[in-house]
């Protein structure tokens, strides 16, 4: 085996332990549901050995279907997340035994291909960046699903760097073209292909994420009953819901306190806010006299390199990201103070724009000019439209396989399982 699939392999090796150890809880604890919005864990962990069933083992590797009787149990689009406990998944144990068989596989279909040859699924290790990523994906909605549990346990206390104070609150991008999305990385996804010139007015953007000192003040401001901040569809959200301030937040004798993975602390004021849904992030925009960012704008905030006419991987540069440069791969099972990552800035000035806390932004998900689906058409395609908001940059909860400047997350204006945070940005002459 080649170094590069060495490298594959050992990217394997770390996802498949990564999910088993978000599940070596009691049995009763991954089969039971913690909230409609989220599948059991136990099928969670079967569904991304199906996935690499599906994808590795038949249709890259030409192999015969192992278990083709529980394809339709794992097919995330056949069955509501809210109706999968009635599904006759796969216990702990068998779950475990199958995605060890299927994972073996695997590794012998890596030794044999040709990762420089015609096949599109092959070439360059697509199909193994493929499930790599996808494991990570279903790894960061674990912890969600952990945390909406509220059972103790998976509270990393990982050490992070102390956050700074001072310098500006927004950055300037100017205006100017710049080319969005890639042709070049080869594990990125349908939806973030084929690169294309996009042409912006100049603005500015937050430095840094909404913080929760900042969020609060929002909140004592009475910006939860205000109903001059909300979309017609955020108020009647928040009415129906009584949402009243981020999911996990409570209020005691004037002091606001979170709870994390079963444990109750106070929140810390210097962090970025996080559980917040897109109406609740767009309140707050309007309420600051801003709004949130343009997927666009959040991209070349990112990543456009204007002195060299190219984007960044990163905010960065090139080099993978480092515990110095963001806070990735549940270092800590928090985001990093603000301020914290200097050295990850992009070229005009912004920080953290990569992991911490996905971030919200104005755009609805839609596919770029000469889109093409590829491998299958139920990953992006069938998501284009007017009922999902763009996320960007990851969470600490995010893998770096999973995390670029051009990756593109979407979810549900509602949603606040997530960990999810937004910065605002304003127009030129505003």
């Amino acid at each position: 085996m080649n170094d590069f699939k060495e490298r594959i392999a050992a990217q394997l090796i770390a996802v498949r332990d990564r999910s088993l150890a978000y599940t070596e809880a009691e049995d009763d604890l991954l089969i039971r549901q913690h909230s409609p919005l989220m599948s059991p864990l136990v099928w969670d962990l079967a569904h991304v050995g199906n996935y690499e069933e599906l994808w590795v083992l038949r249709e890259a590797g030409g192999m015969t279907p192992l278990r083709p009787e529980i394809d339709d149990i794992y097919d995330a689009f056949k069955t509501p997340r809210k109706d999968r406990p009635s599904l006759p998944f796969l216990g702990p144990a068998e779950a475990r035994r199958y995605i060890e068989g299927v994972r073996g596989r695997v590794l012998d279909v890596l030794d044999r291909v040709d990762l420089e040859g015609p096949s599109p699924l092959h070439r360059d290790g697509f199909v193994f960046g493929l499930v790599i990523q996808h494991e990570h994906q279903h790894d960061e909605t674990m912890l969600a699903t952990l945390q909406l549990s509220r059972e103790p346990g998976l509270v990393r206390e990982g050490e992070l760097p102390p956050g700074r104070a001072g310098g500006p609150d927004e950055v300037h991008v100017p205006a100017g073209r710049f080319l969005m999305g890639t042709d070049t990385l080869p594990w990125a996804y349908d939806n973030e292909r084929p690169a294309t010139w996009v042409d912006l007015p100049g603005y500015w953007i937050d430095r840094l994420p909404v913080g929760n000192a900042a969020y609060a003040a929002f909140i004592e401001d009475g910006g939860y009953d205000d109903q001059r901040f909300w979309t017609p569809e955020g108020w009647q959200w928040r009415q129906r819901k009584g949402i009243t301030a981020p999911l996990f937040w409570t209020r005691e004798g004037g002091s606001w306190y979170r709870d994390r993975f079963g444990r109750t602390e106070p929140v810390p004021m210097d962090e970025p806010v996080q559980h917040v849904s897109w109406y609740e992030a767009d309140a707050y925009a309007r309420w600051a006299g801003k709004r949130l960012p343009t997927e666009p704008e959040w991209e070349k905030a990112c990543g456009w390199d204007q002195e060299a006419g190219r984007a960044r991987r990163y905010p960065w540069g090139e080099s993978d990201p480092g515990p110095s440069l963001a806070n990735l791969g549940h270092r800590a099972a928090r985001p990093a103070p603000l301020g914290a990552y200097p050295g990850g800035a992009s070229p005009y000035g912004a920080e953290q724009m990569i992991g911490d806390v996905w971030e919200w932004t104005s755009s609805w998900f839609q596919a770029y000019p000469g889109f093409r689906s590829f491998p299958y058409k139920e990953y992006s395609e069938v998501f284009f439209g007017e009922e999902y908001r763009v996320l960007r940059g990851g969470s600490w909860a995010a893998d770096p396989a999973a995390v670029r400047t051009t990756f593109r997350n979407w979810d549900y204006p509602i949603r606040r399982q997530i960990f999810t945070g937004f910065r605002c940005a304003r127009s030129e002459l505003v």
